[in-house]
Order: structure tokens, then sequence, then C-alpha cells
């Protein structure tokens, strides 16, 4: 039976460098942290659902709710569902919806990234992205998951536009293309440091 090459074998760390590797798991009750705030928004999204049914069926008192969180007023007072309002209110819930996709992708690629391994390799419902992740790509992504989030709230805004002023309007509107430029930046940036590591790749 051969001997395992000593080159292979992991030495290990002395205390002060084995201390400040093992800070990494203080992040965790950070990761425990957002797993809460995504059962906040499961609780959520399932409250909105329902109070949108009983609405559809004719509950005054869901209708009011909805229209309250949702910042909707009308000239006249609202007594049932009107296009608008379904329409803001399904946005809220693909906002929620997109919310949480971020929260996992930050649960999940940065434990995977920055504390320990999760062990999904061949696991059939391991993400596609994640076999490939790294800091670059996660702040790629996470960057592109800010920019649908904030589509989702200018299209809400801008089809309630009747409710707030044009400074708002203007104020979202230049937001949102400040996400973009800086999404348009992190990836050129990244492609430019992974062009380069393959150049100095081939060199050597």
């Amino acid at each position: 039976m051969a001997k395992e090459d000593p080159a292979f074998i992991a030495s290990p760390l002395r205390p002060l460098p084995n201390l400040i590797f093992a800070s990494r798991w203080l992040q965790l009750p950070l990761y425990l942290g957002l797993i809460a705030a995504q059962a906040v928004y499961v609780v959520h999204f399932l409250l909105e659902l329902w109070h949108l049914i009983e609405a559809a069926a004719g509950s005054q008192a869901a209708l009011q709710s909805l229209v309250t969180s949702i910042g909707y007023k009308a000239t006249v007072p609202v007594t049932s569902l009107n296009e608008t309002i379904i329409m803001l209110v399904v946005l809220a819930l693909i906002d929620v919806v997109m919310i949480s996709n971020l929260l996992i992708m930050v649960i999940v690629g940065g434990y995977e990234t920055f504390v320990s391994k999760l062990g999904l390799q061949g696991h059939p419902d391991q993400p596609e992205w994640l076999s490939h992740v790294n800091a670059s790509v996660l702040k790629v992504k996470l960057a592109t998951a800010i920019i649908g989030i904030s589509s989702i709230h200018l299209l809400k805004t801008f089809i309630n536009a009747d409710n707030y002023s044009d400074r708002v309007l203007i104020a979202q509107t230049v937001i949102h293309i400040a996400f973009l430029l800086s999404a348009m930046a992190i990836a050129y940036t990244d492609k430019m440091m992974s062009d380069s590591a393959a150049a100095a790749a081939a060199r050597h």
C-alpha cells in the first residue's frame, strides 16, 4: 500500500493562525439570522396572498389591508379590487420572492465561500451556480438580483405614480440607473481580473 505523499498531508495550524481561521464561524449567527428573516418573508408573503384571495372573495377588511400595504390612494373610496390594486399586490409578492432569492444566494453562497463547504457535490438539488461560486461571482449575482428588485420597485412606483411626487419618481429612477451602472462596473472589473489571471496562467 503506497504511503501518502507528505506534500498532500495538511500540517496542523499553529495556535494563532488556527484561532484566526476559526473566527470565520463567528459569521454563523449572521447566516442563521438571515434564515430567520427568510421565515419572516414567507409569513409576510402568505398573509398578503391570503388577503388578496379574501379581497377577491369580497372581504372589505382584507381589501383595505391590501390598499394600506401597497400605499394605494384613490379619489373615491375603494370598495372592490381593480386591475391596478391586483397588479400592485402581485408585484409586491414578486418583490418578496426576489428578495427571498437574494437571501438564499447570500446564505448559501456566503456560507460556502466564507465559512465552510456544504458538501453538496453530486446532490440532485445543488444549485447550478453554486458549483463555481466565489467572492467575485457572488458579488456579480447579488448586483444582478438587486437590479431586479429595484426594477420591481420602480415599476410599482410608476403604476402608482399619482401617489408620488415628481421628486420621488426622479430619485427612484436615478437610483435604479446607479444600480445598473454599478453592476456593469462590477461585471467589467471581474471580467478584467479573470482575463488577467487567464493570461498570467497561459504565460506560465
